[in-house]
């Protein structure tokens, strides 16, 4: 069997990442230290608990796993948090890299699909965002994850550590069996918020800034399906595999829904009403952002099912609406 490690893996995409390897032949390993993740969500594959912030944990898993690649979703996340609490976000998101890059090469393992993000573009002056556009992060998270493609090119060039940047955008939606979802806390992302307040657990839901240049006035968001985008890192490493070659790719559906587009899927899919409180603008919200993924569709063969916003919401209601499991 083709044993895969995934840091994090009891985490969201991590998650789902592991069961879609799972379905395909592969033997997924979460390693994870379920700060953020869920021990319920190890459904396949054996699970250990260790720390990337600890060399040694890493290091003998490694040493006894013996993967052919390892899928990196390991990472804190919220961009909010990193901008009160910087310290916390390089140390585990950057040095916890740095320990699994240095174990990888120490154990001869050649093969790294990096969760990245497109927060690492950060305030855009072109539409859409390719793979060369300029990164230039605003928030610590997302310099983070930027410093750690900058690591990972610098392994490559000095150790032969070969590896694929994924950089998704907003991610979102659950497995079509329900099996396992978004379970976040707290939550930020704006489906499963919506969801809440469709569900009774929130009273409403905060639309900020209604004035943008946008056909409706608020926020356009490049919407990724969990599962393409699980689909996505096992295309990477199968590319890592047969190629044996770095590279970029980033992954959205190429549409934008606005944030009233969001909340009315949400209403078409609870048959419940949505109410809102319109505030002001956030500082260093883009207007738009949306992914140029013709690179992915060309080299990977990726391409996003999941296009539909209604879609989407659907396989995140269905697995919203279950009892949560206990940890």
């Amino acid at each position: 069997m083709k044993k895969i490690l995934i840091t994090g893996g009891a985490g969201y995409v991590g998650a789902h990442t592991a069961k879609m390897l799972a379905q395909r032949g592969y033997e997924p390993i979460v390693f994870d230290n379920l700060d953020y993740g869920h021990r319920y969500a190890v459904q396949w594959g054996d699970f250990i608990k260790g720390d990337l912030n600890n060399f040694y944990d890493i290091n003998t898993t490694l040493k006894k796993v013996k993967p052919l690649g390892v899928v990196h979703c390991a990472a804190y996340t919220y961009v909010g948090e990193s901008v009160a609490d910087p310290a916390k976000y390089y140390q585990n998101n950057v040095v916890g890299s740095l320990n699994l890059a240095k174990a990888m090469v120490e154990n001869n393992i050649n093969n790294l699909v990096f969760s990245s993000t497109c927060a690492t573009f950060g305030n855009v002056e072109k539409l859409p965002i390719v793979e060369t556009t300029p990164q230039k992060p605003i928030s610590p998270y997302g310099t983070s994850k930027l410093m750690v493609e900058m690591m990972l090119a610098d392994f490559d060039r000095a150790y032969g550590l070969k590896h694929i940047n994924v950089r998704y955008f907003n991610v979102s939606g659950a497995d079509e069996a329900a099996d396992i979802g978004e379970d976040h806390n707290p939550e930020t992302h704006l489906i499963p918020l919506v969801i809440d307040v469709a569900m009774g657990k929130r009273e409403n839901i905060k639309v900020f800034g209604t004035d943008y240049d946008t056909p409706d006035g608020t926020c356009l968001r490049d919407y990724i399906h969990v599962n393409d985008l699980a689909n996505a890192h096992i295309l990477a490493l199968e590319y890592l595999f047969k190629n044996n070659k770095s590279n970029d790719f980033n992954l959205g559906s190429e549409k934008g829904y606005s944030v009233l587009e969001v909340i009315n899927a949400v209403e078409k899919v609870s048959g419940k009403s949505i109410p809102k409180i319109m505030e002001k603008r956030r500082d260093g919200d883009p207007a738009i952002l949306v992914a140029d993924s013709v690179k992915a569709k060309n080299e990977l063969g990726w391409i996003a099912e999941y296009k539909d916003i209604v879609k989407i919401v659907e396989t995140a209601y269905r697995w919203h609406s279950k009892p949560k499991m206990v940890e």
